[in-house]
C-alpha cells in the first residue's frame, strides 16, 4: 500500500511538552466504535480541544490561529503511551500532521506512526525542549524537516540534525507500509520460492 511520501515538509510545529499523554487523550474511546477511519479528525484530543459546551477550546494550542494549521507537533517525554489504539495515529493524520518530534516515544505507538506515514523524530530532552521554546513563538513557529538530509530547519537558520532507522527512512521517502516494502522485492521473494520448490518438490 501507498501512502503520502515525505521528503522536504515545511509548515508550524505546534507546541505540547507534558509527558505521558497517553492513547486515550490523543483519541479518546468513545471514537473508537466507528467501522472505518472516517472522522477521527474530530476525535483527536477531544477532551482537550473541546469544552463541556461543545465549544471550542482557545487555550488549546491546535486551536489557536497560529498553530491552527500545524504540520508537526514537539511533544512530550513517553508520547504515544497507553492502550495500543491506531486511531491515534489515524487522527493524527487526518488533521494534517506530518511528523512528531520528541524525546521518547511509546513503542507501539512509535510503530504504528511509522506504519501509517508518520515520522518521528527522537532527539534528547534538553533540544526538544529548546525547541518547544522556539515553536512557542508564533513568528518562529514554522519549520522545515528534510527527512533525506535528515534536519530539522528553523526560521533564523540553525539546523538541527537528527538521526533515522535507514529502513523507516526509505520506506517514508517512498511512501510505502509494511506490505509496500516488502513488494519492493517481489521479484527475489519469487525467485526463492521457485528454488524452494525445485528442493522440495514434495510441497508442490
Amino acid at each position: 500500500m501507498s501512502m503520502q511520501p515525505f521528503s522536504q515538509v515545511t509548515g508550524k510545529a505546534a507546541p505540547m511538552l507534558a509527558a505521558n499523554i497517553d492513547t486515550d487523550v490523543i483519541m479518546p474511546k468513545q471514537f473508537l466504535k466507528g467501522i472505518d477511519r472516517n472522522g477521527l479528525d474530530r476525535g483527536l484530543f477531544f477532551d482537550l480541544r473541546v469544552l463541556p459546551s461543545g465549544e471550542p477550546n482557545p487555550g488549546f494550542v491546535l486551536n489557536q490561529p497560529a498553530w491552527k494549521d500545524a504540520r508537526f507537533m514537539v511533544v512530550g517525554p513517553n508520547f504515544g503511551c497507553g492502550s495500543s489504539r491506531e486511531h491515534a495515529v489515524w487522527g493524527l493524520k487526518q488533521v494534517g500532521i506530518r511528523a512528531l518530534i520528541g524525546s521518547s516515544f511509546a513503542g507501539i505507538f512509535y510503530d504504528n506512526c511509522q506504519r501509517n506515514g508518520v515520522l518521528l523524530i527522537t532527539l534528547d530532552e534538553a533540544t526538544v525542549q529548546r525547541l518547544g521554546q522556539v515553536v512557542s513563538q508564533s513568528q518562529s513557529a514554522e519549520i522545515t524537516i528534510d527527512l533525506e538530509a535528515q534536519q530539522i530547519r528553523l526560521q533564523d537558520g540553525s539546523v538541527i540534525e537528527f538521526q533515522i532507522d535507514a529502513l523507516r527512512k526509505n520506506a517514508l521517502m517512498l511512501g510505502l507500509d509494511a506490505i509496500g516494502t516488502t513488494l519492493q522485492r517481489s521479484e527475489e521473494i519469487r525467485a526463492f520460492e521457485r528454488a524452494h520448490l525445485q528442493a522440495n518438490p514434495w510441497l508442490a
